[in-house]
């Protein structure tokens, strides 16, 4: 449909041929607007979002095939993301299997797109400062350099390293589908439907509003993500309802333990007899 050359990401070219592909077996005749419009208006199942954006990738092949064709306007409708409580994620890694747990903690803390996390390579990991690197950004983002926990290398270094690529060189979308069937499993041994909402994208909404709500700087956050644009970062601004309000709480006597609470992420409350109160969500 769409050639690299004009621009286009090769995974922006596979999702808009889906969709045209989805159309087809719709009935829809690809030649005639007045059937694809047809399609898509009495597609019941897709909300005015996902109409939007089929109909986005039509405009694109009449464009491509000088075929006369004027959209209907379907308004795509932003929403808040989906937010998990911490223990949900943690609930979920710890069900999965190796290769699998290791992906969605590197997404936690990371908040790097699947597609970025697919592409590293062992190259990128660097086991003596604890970063791995993000050099084949998604999106035009820009490329970045992460810091990561003792315990996720210890947990990379574990995989096999008979690849050029941390995650070898299998397909993404197999590996997804294979994490929704352990997903579906954990969710209901843990009666929990709300783990059946968590997908990998989910994980990078997560890292960056835990990471304003700490910070509650969005340049900071722009960073992590890799965003371009600040306008990208500001929907991580927005107020989100934390389902949980229990907390870690910790006491510090001196400097140097107001430090280590700070660098491990806690908030500081108050002062009482002298010492410093600080907090952080569990």
């Amino acid at each position: 449909m769409e050639n690299e050359n004009e621009g286009y990401k090769k995974s922006t070219i596979e999702v808009r041929s889906r969709y045209l592909r989805q159309l087809a077996r719709l009935g829809a005749d690809l030649i005639d607007p007045e059937s694809v419009k047809g399609t898509i208006a009495n597609r019941d199942g897709w909300c005015e979002t996902t109409k939007a954006t089929v109909t986005g990738a039509y405009e694109l092949f009449t464009r491509i095939f000088n075929i006369p064709f004027t959209p209907p306007k379907y308004k795509a409708r932003q929403k808040l993301p989906f937010i998990p409580l911490e223990r949900e994620i943690d609930q979920l890694i710890a069900g999965c299997g190796k290769k699998t747990a290791t992906f969605l903690r590197l997404l936690k803390e990371t908040g790097m797109r699947s597609g970025e996390a697919w592409k590293l390579e062992w190259v990128e990991l660097d086991t003596k400062r604890n970063t791995i690197t993000v050099n084949k950004p998604e999106k035009y983002g820009n490329p970045r350099r992460l810091k990561i926990s003792e315990e996720l290398v210890c947990m990379l270094s574990r995989l096999p390293k008979d690849s050029k690529r941390i995650f070898r060189d299998a397909n993404l979308r197999g590996f997804r589908s294979s994490f929704c069937q352990q997903r579906k499993r954990i969710a209901r041994r843990l009666d929990n439907p709300r783990i059946q909402q968590i997908t990998f994208h989910t994980l990078r909404h997560w890292k960056a509003t835990m990471e304003y709500h700490k910070t509650k700087d969005i340049l900071h956050v722009q960073k992590i993500l890799g965003h371009r644009s600040i306008n990208s970062t500001l929907l991580y601004t927005q107020l989100v309802h934390f389902e949980g309000n229990e907390f870690t709480c910790k006491v510090a006597a001196t400097i140097d333990e107001a430090k280590e609470l700070v660098k491990a992420g806690f908030d500081y409350v108050t002062e009482m007899e002298g010492k410093k109160l600080f907090r952080k969500r569990k």
